[in-house]
């Protein structure tokens, strides 16, 4: 789902929220469209949650507004808000079956029997869970456990779904495999999601648009391709998959100097002049290696340091001839790998194509 023309679902508007002299949101402004599922990735402490709880009314804003569907609900109780939530630490209620904790917000709503006991049956089936309604949440796996607090949420039909670090308690494979449920679900219900992490895969495999926060501000909104190909900042390149970051200044006719090796680049900011210090950014993966580099500019003569076997592929760590400073990793396959000399000192033909690199002023 991409965003479209029409008005947004949910407008954030020029949001700042303190904690006493502590600012945890600076003017956030952000527009999420109907059916898109939205993740707001950083790290600890950038903000995130707290965007969340101030879009369910957990924790007011300091200043600007929250419209959904076209209505301000700004400084309406979470009570009177049209969401459903998903806690990091699922928040079962331990002495109530899994039927009673699907049915709890149905019952408060006074919702007929027969129509709850329909919709519970339903709802269950939806998470893959039919016949365990009988059992008590401690009775249950994580995995589970999540899959109740997913169709708790989901029981009144809220426009807008809200899952806060979910899947961040389970085992890696667990985790790998309820994203994937998560996501056709909520293709399939086509229910506007927002949700929290930390965790850049969750991003990339599960969000139509990610935004990517850091120090209460938004460093980039974009699709995961936008954002792991084209980051809007350092920041942004670091935190998303591996980068290298390589320095120098950049001299006459695209070209930067770093060490003793000059660099051909393409698409510089209009901010930057010759004499400016410069942050080159390249991932591992696009680095040209064996026959692939000899027809491609920017070739570095290189040696290698030490490589790491993760798997699927190699990291190979460089270190150029000309030297300063200017060492690189190069991700290899492991076929290809086969075919390659990674032994530690040899030489390895390799090229940072121009194409493939962003360009940075310097950050200190």
């Amino acid at each position: 789902m991409s965003a479209e023309t029409s008005d947004p679902y949910l407008k954030i508007s020029n949001l700042t929220k303190n904690f006493g002299n502590f600012t945890a949101l600076r003017d956030i402004s952000l527009e999420v469209f109907e059916k898109e599922f939205i993740c707001f990735l950083g790290p600890s402490g950038c903000g995130k949650t707290t965007l969340l709880r101030a879009i369910a009314g957990l924790d007011i804003q300091t200043a600007g507004e929250i419209h959904q569907k076209g209505k301000d609900i700004s400084a309406l109780p979470p009570s009177e808000r049209d969401f459903g939530i998903v806690f990091q630490s699922y928040a079962l209620f331990p002495n109530l079956t899994i039927l009673k904790n699907v049915a709890y917000g149905l019952e408060n709503m006074k919702k007929d029997k027969a129509y709850i006991a329909k919709r519970v049956d339903e709802l269950l089936e939806l998470v893959g869970m039919p016949e365990q309604g009988d059992k008590h949440p401690a009775q249950l796996s994580g995995g589970q456990q999540q899959r109740v607090a997913l169709a708790r949420a989901l029981a009144t039909e809220p426009g807008l779904l809200l899952l806060d670090e979910p899947l961040s308690a389970l085992d890696a494979k667990v985790r790998a495999h309820l994203r994937h449920e998560i996501k056709e679900l909520q293709s399939k219900l086509g229910i506007t999601t927002v949700m929290v992490t930390h965790d850049q895969e969750e991003a990339l495999t599960m969000a139509d648009r990610i935004v990517v926060m850091n120090n209460g501000v938004i460093e980039q909104v974009g699709t995961p391709f936008e954002i792991y190909r084209e980051p809007a900042s350092p920041f942004v390149a670091d935190f998303i998959g591996t980068t290298n970051f390589i320095k120098g200044t950049l001299t006459n006719n695209g070209q930067v100097q770093v060490g003793g090796m000059t660099i051909t680049v393409t698409g510089t900011s209009k901010d930057l002049s010759n004499g400016s210090e410069v942050l080159l950014c390249i991932r591992p993966e696009d680095v040209l290696t064996g026959s692939r580099a000899d027809d491609a500019d920017n070739k570095v003569e290189s040696a290698i340091d030490h490589v790491e076997f993760l798997g699927s592929f190699h990291r190979v760590h460089m270190k150029p001839i000309a030297g300063d400073g200017t060492d690189f990793t190069v991700d290899v396959s492991v076929a290809r790998a086969r075919e390659m000399d990674l032994s530690l000192g040899a030489m390895l033909k390799v090229a940072l194509p121009a194409d493939h690199m962003n360009v940075y002023p310097s950050v200190s």
